[in-house]
């Protein structure tokens, strides 16, 4: 993956209202997982806009709340590529990436985004962009290729993850499809249903009509 380079604010309050004020200062509310996992009660000490989130009995993960400038994040959000981020807030320096982004259902302006931490020994999902590379040979017999899903949740370290899933395509028949369970990736575990269909060559009235023809004249 490519590597984006972000600096975030440190957010000194929280709540509804500090959220509002945040925003209306022009800036991004987010949040960053994926902390270290700790006992509790936890005895350390939390750096500015570090909190503890309880996730089951006895233990809790350390996350952090910051804020972003929509500038900062445009060339992040606005793009199909993904990214591995270094990331800095105060005195923090992870590697994470982009998990979620939270829009205004009328203006459709960033309410708010999700970062993960990541490390070097351990797998995470994300998402993505499928690239077809090849000539079908059912789009030559004249049907036409549609690509039903864009991008593909996969498993692996982060720097196992590639910027693209690259499927060829040349083998691909007239009337049939490509499906999820079909592929396969170095260091990479496909997480989406095996029968998803990625990609088909759909029959046309002119490759119809073509079998037709070819059909009669046997």
């Amino acid at each position: 993956m490519k590597t984006f380079v972000l600096e975030g604010k440190v957010r000194e309050g929280l709540g509804k209202k500090a959220t509002r004020e945040l925003r209306k200062e022009g800036f991004i509310p987010a949040v960053l997982n994926g902390g270290a996992i700790v006992n509790l009660p936890y005895e350390g000490t939390l750096a500015n806009g570090e909190k503890l989130v309880e996730i089951e009995n006895g233990r809790g993960v350390i996350v952090t709340d910051f804020a972003v400038s929509p500038e900062a994040v445009r060339k992040l959000v606005y793009t199909p590529d993904i990214f591995v981020i270094d990331l800095t807030i105060g005195e923090k320096k992870v590697k994470a990436v982009l998990k979620d982004i939270q829009f205004h259902p009328v203006k459709d302006t960033i309410l708010h985004m999700d970062f993960l931490e990541v490390y070097d020994d351990k797998a995470i999902t994300m998402e993505v962009p499928v690239k077809l590379e090849g000539h079908a040979e059912g789009v030559k017999a004249g049907g036409k290729l549609q690509l039903s899903m864009k991008k593909l949740r996969v498993k692996a370290l982060y720097n196992n993850i590639p910027e693209r899933l690259v499927i060829n395509i040349d083998n691909l028949g007239l009337g049939k499809t490509l499906q999820v369970g079909e592929l396969s990736f170095d260091g990479l575990e496909m997480m989406n249903a095996k029968n998803a269909v990625v990609c088909a060559v759909n029959l046309t009235r002119a490759a119809r009509g073509a079998a037709a023809a070819a059909a009669a004249k046997k």
